[in-house]
C-alpha cells in the first residue's frame, strides 16, 4: 500500500462547541480527527455538474463539513433527471440546477459557503473559475469538458477527481500531473486522445442505473476527504471499476506516458494542446478495421464485452465472449498480449471505449474499438467477407 499524499488543506481555526457536536463521528476516527475536520472546514471544492455524479457528491461533502463549495452547471432541472440526480427534488423542475442544488446544500448546512456558477465550463473561463478551489471534482458527462478539466488542472498544479457512468457501470479516479510526493497522472495516460464527438453514446442514449450514480459519486467524496486530509490511500495512478448488476469493483492500474506541463505552456494558454494519437488512441473508423482484419487476419484478438443476456441474442461470429465485469478484472488483463492487436466492441461503444483505455494502460500496444458496438461490426465483417 503506498503512502498517503501529505494534506492538501492546512487546518482552518479551531472547532466551535456546535462544530464538534456535528462532527463528533469524524472526530473519533484516527483517520480525520480534529485536525482533518478543521481541514474540512477549510476546503474550497469545486463540482462540475450538479447531476447524477455531482448530487451525491455535494450532499456528502456538505454533510463531511467541506466550507466552501462551489457548484457550476448551466442547465435546468428536468423531470428525467429525478431518477438519480438526488439533490433535486419534484418542485425544482424548470429550476436552474445550480440553484435548486444550492438549496439542497444550505439545508443540509446553511453555514456551507456555497458558491453557484450558471455557467458552461469553456477554455475561455476555466482557468478563472478552477483556480479558486483547492480541489475539483468532475461530474460532467462529455469528453470536451473532461479533457479541458484534465488540462487546466495540470497547468494550475489542481488535483482532480472523476467520475464516469454508462448503464449499470462507473469508473472513478484520481488525476494530478504533478502532486508533492510519488508519480502524476491525468486522464490522457488512461484514455490518450478524445474520441470523435458521437462515438460514444450519452447516458440519454444507452442508459444508465440511478443507484450507481449513488456508489460513484460517494467515492468520488470519499477521494476529496482522503485528499483534503491527506489520509488513506487514494486513486491517484488506479481507477475503480464498478460493474453494479455483477455486484463488483476492480481495481485497474494506471501509469504515466504523458509528459506534465511546462511552466511555459502554463503561463500562455488555458490548456495544452491534443497530442497526436498514439496507434489504438482514439476509436478507430471502419476502413483502418478492415485493413487491420485484411493483414493480420486470425491474428487479431477480438473480444465482445457485452452482458450474457445481449450476447446470447445476437451472437458476433468471429469475436470471444468475454463481459465487460470480467475482462477489466486486473487478472484478465494480466492475460492480454502485450503485442497481439486487440479489438474491442460492445452494445453501443462505450464499455469498450472505457475497456480500450484500461488495456492500453495494462500495457497492450495496439488496442481499438468499435464506436458502432455490435451493429457496426456485424456491418463491418460483413462487407470484409468474415
Amino acid at each position: 500500500m503506498s503512502a498517503p499524499l501529505p494534506p492538501l488543506v492546512a487546518p482552518g481555526p479551531p472547532l466551535t462547541a456546535g462544530q464538534v457536536a456535528r462532527y463528533a463521528r469524524h472526530l473519533a476516527l484516527a483517520e480525520v480527527g480534529e485536525a482533518g475536520q478543521r481541514r474540512l472546514l477549510a476546503a474550497r471544492v469545486l463540482v462540475l455538474g450538479a447531476g447524477g455524479l455531482g448530487s451525491p457528491v455535494l450532499l456528502y461533502l456538505a454533510a463531511a463539513g467541506v466550507g466552501t463549495l462551489g457548484v457550476l452547471d448551466d442547465d435546468v432541472v428536468e423531470a428525467s433527471n429525478l431518477q438519480r440526480q438526488v439533490v433535486h427534488g419534484t418542485a425544482d423542475v424548470g429550476r436552474r440546477k445550480v440553484d435548486s442544488a444550492a438549496a439542497a446544500v444550505r439545508a443540509l448546512d446553511p453555514a456551507t459557503d456555497v458558491r453557484t456558477h450558471d455557467v458552461r465550463l469553456a477554455p475561455h473561463n476555466a482557468r478563472d473559475l478552477l483556480s479558486g478551489y483547492d480541489v475539483v471534482v468532475d461530474g460532467t458527462d462529455n469528453f470536451a469538458t473532461r479533457y479541458l478539466v484534465n488540462d487546466v488542472c495540470a497547468e494550475l498544479g489542481l488535483p482532480w477527481v472523476w467520475g464516469s457512468l454508462q448503464r449499470g457501470h462507473a469508473q472513478v479516479s484520481t488525476f494530478w500531473s504533478a502532486p508533492p510526493t510519488g508519480d502524476g497522472v491525468d486522464l490522457r495516460d488512461v484514455f490518450g486522445a478524445p474520441p470523435p464527438d458521437g462515438s460514444v453514446p450519452s447516458c440519454a442514449v444507452d442508459g444508465v442505473l440511478g443507484a450507481v450514480c449513488a456508489a460513484a459519486g460517494a467515492a468520488m467524496a470519499l477521494e476529496v476527504v482522503k485528499l483534503v486530509c491527506g489520509t488513506g490511500r487514494t486513486l491517484l495512478g488506479r481507477v475503480a471499476v464498478h460493474d453494479a448488476f455483477a455486484g463488483t469493483w476492480q481495481d485497474v492500474p494506471v501509469r504515466r506516458r504523458t509528459p506534465g506541463p511546462s511552466a511555459a505552456a502554463a503561463a500562455d494558454r488555458p490548456a495544452r494542446a491534443t497530442p497526436s494519437a498514439a496507434p489504438g488512441d482514439a476509436a478507430d473508423d471502419a476502413g483502418e478495421l478492415v485493413r487491420l482484419l485484411e493483414t493480420r487476419g486470425g491474428d487479431v484478438d477480438v473480444v465482445d464485452l457485452r452482458d450474457a443476456v445481449e450476447a446470447a441474442g445476437a451472437p458476433l461470429p468471429g469475436a470471444r465472449h468475454v463481459p465487460f465485469a470480467r475482462f477489466v478484472d486486473e487478472a484478465t488483463l494480466a492475460e492480454l498480449d502485450p503485442e497481439r492487436p486487440l479489438v474491442l466492441l460492445c452494445r453501443a461503444g462505450a464499455r469498450s471505449a472505457h475497456a480500450a483505455a484500461l488495456a492500453r494502460a495494462a500495457g497492450v500496444r495496439d488496442v481499438r474499438h468499435v464506436p458502432g458496438g455490435a451493429a457496426a461490426w456485424a456491418r463491418l465483417t460483413a462487407a470484409h467477407g468474415s
